[in-house]
Parts: structure tokens; C-alpha cells; sequence
């Protein structure tokens, strides 16, 4: 093992994933690393949103029965936390620089490196999304297929620049206040479940997250992406695979839209997903299967397992092209989705 690689001793929240945490020293500082899985496997990497960990972000989605048959049996999963963001995580020192965009790209790469890994397939949400693309723009031939949730790719907008320089001085001065909370809640959440009373304790859960980490490091991963470039042009050439799934109700909605409207039609496709907010891996978990399982069969390296055949399970049809991701065929499967393809 690699002296400046630390596997810490696994609590019950990592067992129940089946993996082991690493905390990787970068050029940028240490950052944490959950592999799941064979790591001869091909790697799948995510990368979570503003205020949230691996667990908080895609806990949902992995947790699904069909995850195992779709994700962890064809990938080794290394879920990258952003500095500062796993659990138990000590707060940053103020003299340590803060990091940008391209800094957290580039940890990206050198956790790679790390693990002896040259190619991935990101999944994104939110501001983690804007990572994996700004990674696949520098690092073009590593990036060979992106599942992106509810991203961005523009400057923040008027409103959201405001709400983000209030909530940063907010976490810098005063931590994690119901302001900010309640405006993270907004972002990740459809009003449909925070006006519900059975999302009363899945937002219980999350401002317990968010009081749990220390403000400053969540001050510093929004302070990061609130400074973020427009990369549209970029990816406008960019040639990876790349699946877009955004909830009709999240704030980047219309980002989500602008750009699969500037990427390649030969190599992407837009699912949106109704009554849904940005964090789409947590609210509707289910809704991401079918279309990821579909996205995966451009790829030679995916094995449909036997278990699959089942004529109960979702995702039985066997051999479905890539061209039947439409609103015809998947709206049957999976109400409420709908989907906007370009062929």
C-alpha cells in the first residue's frame, strides 16, 4: 500500500456499502475515497453537490435492489468526497488556500492516479457534475462516459450568485444557519416533498447532515463552484458519452437544457424527470435504472446479468437498443419520466 494512502478502519455506515475508505493525498491536500467493489473492474466515480457527502448524495440510488445488478456488478465504485466532506471530518485550517474548480479536477485525476486508473465513467450531481465535465474537458482521454444529475455548466445566474454570497458569509461567520439549510433543502428537494409530511424526516435527516459537518468546509466547496467559468464552448466539443438527468423542478433545470443543446447530438441524451427536484439520485432513486442501464450498453465492457431476465424486474427487456430511450418507451416503465432524446 502507498505510504501516503490511509485505509481507516471501516464503521457500520461503510460496511453497509461494502467498501473500504481511503484518504488519498493530493497535490491540493488529502481528500477522501470510498471504494466499493473489484477494483480490476472498470471504475465508476462520483462526485456530490454543495453541503452533501457520498452518503447524503447517493445513498438513494445505491441503495436500490437493482443498483447491485446495473452498477456494482459491472463497476468498482470510488465515491470521491470533496475536501472536508466526509464524515468526521476535522475542520480545513483558515491558512490552508482555497480551492478552485480546476483544483478539484485535478484531485480527481490524481485519485486516479492513485489507484492505477486510466479511464472512468463519472456520475455527477449538482455541483459535482460540474467537476466531472470541467475533468473530462482537461482530461479528455480519461473521461470516457458522464451520468450527470441536474448540472451546470454556465456562471452562476444573478439570483444564484446572490444566494450564494449570502449563505457563504453566512457559513464563514455564523455556520450553518436556517438560511442556509432551508436554501440547500430548496435546491436539493421538489416543493412536493418539502411539503409533505413523509419528507419531513427525509429534511429532518439532511439538516442534521448539514449541522454535523463543520460550515467552513461546505463554505469552501460552494465558495469554489460560486466562482466557476462557463464552459459551454468546451464542451461543445467535447466526444464523451454523456446521459443527462434533471428533475423538472430543480433550479438548473434550464442549465440541464442549454447544455444538451450545445454537446454533440451523436453523444448525448436528456431524461427529465417530473415532480422532481436536483438531488433526483435521492428523491426518485428508481427513475435513474432503465435509463443508466440503456446508457451502459454502448459500452463493450457491460454484462446484463442473468438475474436480469426476470419478467418482474425493470429492467428486463433484453437487448433494448440505445435509441429506444424516448418518451414512448420508457414512460410506460417508469411514470413520471419523460425524456427528450436527440438522435
Amino acid at each position: 500500500m502507498a505510504q501516503d494512502d490511509v485505509v481507516i478502519n471501516l464503521d457500520a455506515e461503510f460496511e453497509a456499502w461494502g467498501g473500504e475508505r481511503h484518504q488519498v493525498v493530493t497535490t491540493h491536500g488529502p481528500i477522501s475515497v470510498l471504494v466499493c467493489g473489484d477494483q480490476a473492474k472498470p471504475a465508476l466515480v462520483t462526485y456530490p453537490d454543495v453541503g452533501l457527502n457520498y452518503l447524503a448524495c447517493f445513498e438513494g440510488l445505491f441503495s436500490c435492489p437493482e443498483a447491485y445488478s446495473v452498477l456494482f456488478h459491472n463497476f468498482c465504485i470510488y465515491h470521491i468526497d470533496p475536501p472536508g466532506h466526509e464524515d468526521g471530518a476535522a475542520e480545513i485550517p483558515n491558512n490552508q488556500p482555497l480551492l478552485t474548480v480546476d483544483d478539484l479536477a485535478d484531485q480527481v485525476a490524481e485519485v486516479l492516479d492513485h489507484f492505477k486508473v486510466h479511464e472512468m465513467i463519472g456520475l455527477g450531481v449538482g455541483a459535482g457534475s460540474y467537476i466531472l465535465n470541467l475533468f473530462a474537458i482537461k482530461y479528455r482521454e480519461r473521461a470516457i462516459g458522464l451520468i450527470l444529475v441536474s448540472p451546470i455548466c454556465r456562471k452562476p445566474t444573478w439570483s444564484e450568485w446572490i444566494y450564494n454570497k449570502a449563505m457563504i458569509n453566512i457559513l464563514y461567520y455564523c455556520g450553518a444557519t436556517s438560511f442556509v439549510k432551508d436554501s440547500l433543502l430548496q435546491r436539493y428537494f421538489s416543493p412536493e416533498v418539502r411539503a409533505s409530511s413523509m419528507g419531513a424526516e427525509v429534511l429532518m435527516n439532511y439538516r442534521k447532515h448539514l449541522d454535523d459537518h463543520p460550515s467552513r468546509n461546505m463554505m469552501r466547496y460552494m465558495q469554489a463552484i460560486h466562482q466557476r467559468g462557463d464552459i459551454t464552448e468546451s464542451l461543445a466539443k467535447l466526444k464523451c458519452r454523456t446521459l443527462v438527468i434533471v428533475g423538472e423542478n430543480s433550479p438548473f433545470h434550464c442549465e440541464a437544457v442549454h447544455m444538451t443543446n450545445v454537446m454533440s447530438r451523436r453523444y448525448q441524451v436528456l431524461i427529465e424527470v417530473q415532480h422532481c427536484g436536483s438531488l433526483v439520485t435521492e428523491e426518485q432513486p428508481q427513475s435513474m435504472l432503465v435509463p443508466i442501464e440503456l446508457f451502459l450498453m454502448f459500452y463493450s465492457f457491460y454484462k446484463r446479468p442473468l438475474s436480469l431476465s426476470s419478467p418482474t424486474s425493470p429492467l428486463s427487456p433484453p437487448c433494448v437498443p440505445p435509441e429506444l430511450l424516448s418518451s414512448e418507451s420508457l414512460g410506460l416503465k417508469l411514470k413520471p419520466i419523460k425524456t427528450r432524446v436527440s438522435l
